[in-house]
């Protein structure tokens, strides 16, 4: 699509309305300036000043088939003129064939799906169907790992966002999972990270009594936390104890499921089935509210003559289901995980690699497919983070100099503590995501002073 005709005066216009009256997510209200969105298409967005923002943030890392994807557009419009919404306890022609799609690209004992209205309360229902499975009640989570808002999705987070939310729900235990590069338990090779915290996780197993543990919750890819690629070896270790144990291994897709790592999903990469899996963000890219279990068969025959204690009056709406179909008939057709696989491969990986050998701010590269993150460091030696972990106002004064300086050259980043997420569609090409790199490379340079090794 064309640029959009320049509306400074509508855009002040937005941005005053939003000002009075929308309380915005994880945010102080009262320092708030929100961007102003005018128009978006592809990997690209506008704002109301005619400026174009390459959009490497995918928003919130769900955009995977890019913005206004014309064939779900034309699926969401066809839907609402035929059936516009339905109950859940209807059958409905798009919903079937949305987990008739999904069902078909997870491991083959797994043909149910329970829709929900996003991430968090997909982990939400997940955790009641393995303690209602199991008869137990205790969930192990990650420390590093971000698994939503909801009561339960938020106490099983390890991010700071869980502290001023936890309410004495009873149950979670936390555990170390690996992460090589800030290893927590001195190891000196991916081999070792991966043993080790095998060995850590099967002692909070028996501290904890497996008798006890319902489920295991865990992001294949650990996503907000740092993009953290599991070493070879883990996942197939966490399945052996979970089995052993008799543990319900659950899978959080909801960030690296469909095409983010450059496969539909990422423990794919892996070689393990997970009991449960939960997805959201890139089933649809966010067109309409949509998330899910996928359900193991063992697990949904525990509900054939019980009763599921759970719904959601909007579960398989059939606008968020048409979208579905569309996005995944789309993705196929147009190659687009494989696509996304590629650029990882060929153009992301190696080029944020060359960007490390030219900015020491640059620790560590890590990723798969359009998922990658820049671990930013003082001090390469001592591997010191550029800002403290959790910082906040001055203390965070390095990475909000960098968001400063991408927007400022039309890039828009997605960052967390000190690291910045390399995160475009899974649609982006190789001059879109070279155009990338180049403007990320000139933004890095800004901070250069930070870096003190």
């Amino acid at each position: 699509m064309p640029a959009p005709t320049p509306d400074p005066a509508r855009g002040e216009e937005v941005v005053s309305l939003d000002r009075a009256h929308v309380f915005h997510s994880w945010s102080a209200q009262g320092g708030l300036n929100p961007l102003p969105i005018a128009a978006a298409e592809g990997p690209y967005f506008w704002d109301y000043e005619g400026n174009r923002y390459l959009d490497f943030s995918c928003q919130l890392v769900n955009t995977n088939i890019g913005h206004q994807h014309p064939k779900v557009v034309a699926a969401i419009q066809e839907q609402a003129g035929r059936i516009a919404t339905i109950a859940p306890q209807h059958a409905n022609d798009v919903r079937s064939e949305a987990a008739r799609l999904i069902s078909e690209l997870a491991p083959p004992a797994h043909q149910k799906v329970f829709f929900t209205n996003g991430g968090t309360d997909a982990n939400e229902n997940a955790v009641r169907m393995a303690r209602l499975h199991t008869g137990r009640q205790k969930v192990l989570a990650a420390y590093r790992s971000y698994h939503g808002n909801t009561a339960t999705s938020v106490t099983l987070t390890g991010d700071p966002r869980r502290w001023p939310n936890e309410t004495g729900i009873s149950g979670i235990v936390h555990f170390f999972g690996p992460y090589p590069y800030r290893s927590a338990f001195w190891a000196k090779s991916d081999e070792q990270e991966a043993e080790r915290a095998l060995e850590h996780l099967e002692a909070v197993i028996q501290f904890e009594g497996a008798h006890t543990i319902a489920a295991l919750v865990l992001e294949t890819v650990v996503g907000t936390a740092g993009v953290l690629i599991p070493p070879a070896q883990y996942l197939s270790g966490v399945r052996e104890l979970c089995t052993k144990h008799g543990i319900i291994y659950i899978a959080d897709e909801v960030m690296a499921g469909f095409g983010r790592t450059g496969d539909w999903f990422a423990f794919d990469h892996f070689g393990v089935e997970p009991d449960l899996i939960t997805f959201a963000k890139g089933v649809n890219s966010g067109y309409v509210p949509v998330g899910g279990v996928i359900i193991s068969d063992d697990i949904a025959a525990t509900f054939d003559e019980r009763v599921f204690p759970g719904g959601l009056t909007y579960s398989g709406h059939p606008l968020a289901a048409a979208s579905i179909v569309a996005t995944l008939n789309a993705m196929r057709d147009e190659q687009i995980v494989e696509n996304a696989r590629t650029i990882g491969e060929n153009v992301l990986g190696p080029g944020l690699n060359e960007l490390a050998e030219r900015h020491q701010v640059i620790g560590e590269v890590r990723g798969l497919g359009v998922f990658w993150a820049l671990d930013l460091v003082k001090d390469r030696e001592s591997r010191e983070m550029l800002v403290p972990y959790n910082a906040a106002g001055p203390a965070n004064a390095p990475m909000n100099e960098l968001v400063a300086a991408c927007k400022k050259r039309g890039l828009m980043p997605f960052v967390n503590y000190n690291r910045l997420h390399v995160v475009p569609p899974c649609t982006v090409s190789e001059t879109e995501a070279k155009e990338g790199l180049a403007l990320l490379d000139e933004a890095l340079g800004d901070i250069a002073s930070y870096y003190t090794g």
